[in-house]
């Protein structure tokens, strides 16, 4: 039986405990991508809870992996043709 890999990040302030089948390396690039993203966005709406920066960090990563999978997708097909 394979162990869970352990590893703790800290995303905009919070320190978050995980547990996955993800490298600790990966999940630390991750969790600083978006500590970065929800900082970004703060700065420019300082108004705004933790919650809605989060909520709106998500959104703008979501739209991001669109974009790639759409390119990704048109590339595959160019492809396909040749």
């Amino acid at each position: 039986m394979e162990s869970k890999n352990r590893v703790t990040v800290e995303i905009f302030g919070e320190v978050y405990a995980l547990k996955g089948d993800i490298e600790p390396e990966r999940v630390m690039k991750l969790a600083a991508m978006v500590d970065k993203r929800m900082r970004t966005i703060a700065k420019t709406n300082s108004q705004l809870s933790s919650l809605k920066i989060s909520v709106l960090a998500a959104l703008n990563l979501a739209d991001e992996y669109l974009q790639l999978e759409r390119d990704y997708n048109q590339l595959v097909e160019m492809l396909k043709e040749k």
